[in-house]
């Protein structure tokens, strides 16, 4: 596929990826109990496995089958909510490891559910990627919407443990905004779960 492709994709998927949302939410509270790297390797595995399904064929009967598409929505948000009541329940500081029931592999898992379960994620992948193909190229367009959910994958990596790294870093001094900021990314997570199902309820 032209680099051409691969570069403007690149760049918007870079300014989607820059947006807050439930990846970033889950990233930051991780982040505070000291799991940046288990955090971005979930979130990255569970792009990578919507990257898997997009590239199959098998995004686009999702996201145009509406019972399947009114699933995945309740799950996710679901997930997200349980996710950030979690959080709200319990708030991670820098100093402390938070919720100590949280194992890094937890954390990991955690991850994957929170981006392969986010139907918001499918669909940019099922609308975006293809403008970026080019049917004339040689290679087939499997290949190139893995190679395009590849890069979004790769930039999902760079950012999301950036941010988790970040998130202590910063506040490692401060404990108390940091339990501040831990339960601002719960709340965040309950509303974005609220939010995707009155989304699918209204459409």
């Amino acid at each position: 596929m032209p680099a051409s492709n691969l570069l403007a994709f690149w760049a918007v998927a870079a300014l989607l990826i820059a947006v807050p949302g439930a990846d970033w939410a889950f990233a930051i509270a991780a982040g505070l109990r000291r799991q940046a790297l288990a955090a971005a390797t979930g979130i990255t595995l569970g792009y990578l496995a919507m990257t898997a399904v997009v590239a199959a064929g098998l995004g686009l009967l999702i996201t145009s089958t509406p019972a399947a598409l009114t699933a995945l929505t309740v799950a996710g948000a679901c997930y997200l909510a349980w996710l950030g009541g979690k959080t709200l329940r319990n708030p991670s500081g820098p100093t402390t490891s938070g919720d100590t029931a949280t194992s890094p592999r937890h954390t990991v898992s955690q991850g994957f559910a929170v981006s392969a379960l986010n139907p918001k994620g499918l669909l940019v992948f099922v609308a975006l990627l293809p403008q970026f193909t080019t049917p004339a190229a040689s290679w087939p367009i499997p290949l190139q919407l893995a190679a395009l959910g590849l890069a979004f994958t790769a930039t999902c990596a760079v950012v999301y443990l950036c941010v988790a790294a970040t998130a202590h870093a910063v506040l490692r001094a401060r404990p108390a905004a940091a339990r501040v900021v831990s339960r601002v990314s719960g709340a965040s997570m309950i509303l974005i779960g609220a939010a995707l199902v009155l989304e699918r309820v209204m459409t």
